[in-house]
């Protein structure tokens, strides 16, 4: 089964992780870009270190570029989507709460603008 992965976009345009991805070398842009295709096709059974759970059905991809590492925050919905949130560089022993927040309250806004026919119309 693959899974569709979709970039969350604020109301206004903005894609928080496409903007960072954009923002890297292009060594750094392909290994994110190969972790996210991963992702893509194993969904939930990509393991340990590549992906976690972490809480209130947020996860984490685990991205280690040049001594960084690098989290993308992400979600599952609709039986065969996940919604890639936000991104950031990890300095601490734990994700920082304000982050899971702000995946959450992506996730939130997401969930308010797009229902799973639309997206399944977007996507064919």
């Amino acid at each position: 089964m693959m899974w569709h992965v979709l970039y969350y976009e604020t109301e206004g345009g903005k894609c928080p992780v496409k903007e960072f991805i954009v923002s890297r070398n292009q060594g750094n842009r392909a290994k994110i870009l190969a972790v996210i295709e991963a992702l893509e096709q194993r969904g939930p059974n990509l393991p340990r270190p590549y992906a976690d759970t972490l809480k209130d059905g947020i996860h984490e991809l685990r991205i280690r570029l040049s001594g960084d590492r690098i989290r993308i925050l992400y979600f599952f919905c609709f039986k065969d989507f996940i919604v890639l949130t936000n991104s950031f560089a990890k300095k601490s022993a734990t994700v920082p709460t304000h982050e899971i927040r702000e995946a959450k309250r992506c996730r939130t806004d997401f969930l308010a603008r797009y229902d799973e026919k639309t997206l399944r119309g977007l996507i064919q």
